[in-house]
């Protein structure tokens, strides 16, 4: 990922999401996708997973690609991203079409920080070139939130999020950012095995 080398993280804490400091491994995710890295980090509801991603976001060229399997959750996001003045939309089966087709050009026109999709649409047929058809060629990084989806062995198992392992070889240079809030041991090396992580930054918080 390119990150825009005239800001820093710290100072875009402040100023964009008005927090004085980091909460405990947020920086290290953080530096690990601004070094154009894999990061995998397990933390609790309310740990700040969703900074991981989205301040990064906002110092990347390109836009980052968020899927999540949560349409509420995902709303929400967009409405609080946008409060803070980033540029994000989404796109899922339960938004009017009107709404879809503007998300999906100003993603072409490279008018996004944040691109929120749900597993579903990003497996559907076309979301594979709509995602190259941007400025930059390819998004900046992909978060995949609620990455316990994605394991057999995970409490909430989705067929869909299975299509994510294909990510790594749709997109080989872009890197990959799995999160999510409870995870075994069994279930952490299953995602990192089914996203071919790669010398991901590893996170576990309590």
């Amino acid at each position: 990922m390119s990150a825009n080398a005239t800001l820093d993280p710290a100072a875009v804490l402040r100023e964009t999401f008005g927090f004085p400091e980091f909460r405990p491994h947020q920086h290290e995710l953080i530096e690990g996708l601004l070094e154009n890295r894999d990061v995998f980090g397990v933390m609790p509801t309310g740990g700040g997973k969703s900074l991981c991603y989205q301040l990064p976001a906002v110092m990347a060229e390109a836009c980052a690609v968020v899927v999540s399997p949560l349409i509420a959750l995902m709303k929400d996001q967009i409405d609080a991203a946008r409060a803070n003045g980033i540029r994000a939309a989404g796109l899922n089966s339960a938004m009017p079409e009107r709404e879809r087709r503007e998300a999906a050009d100003a993603y072409r026109r490279g008018e996004l920080d944040l691109l929120y999709l749900a597993p579903e649409r990003l497996a559907a047929g076309g979301t594979v070139d709509l995602l190259r058809d941007c400025p930059r060629g390819a998004p900046a990084f992909f978060a995949i939130d609620e990455a316990h989806c994605i394991s057999e062995w995970g409490h909430d198992f989705r067929p869909d999020y299975l299509f994510l392992g294909r990510l790594r070889e749709f997109y080989p240079g872009v890197p990959l950012a799995a999160f999510t809030a409870t995870a075994t041991p069994k279930v952490a090396a299953d995602i990192e095995a089914q996203l071919a992580l790669r010398r991901a930054v590893r996170v576990r918080a309590s």
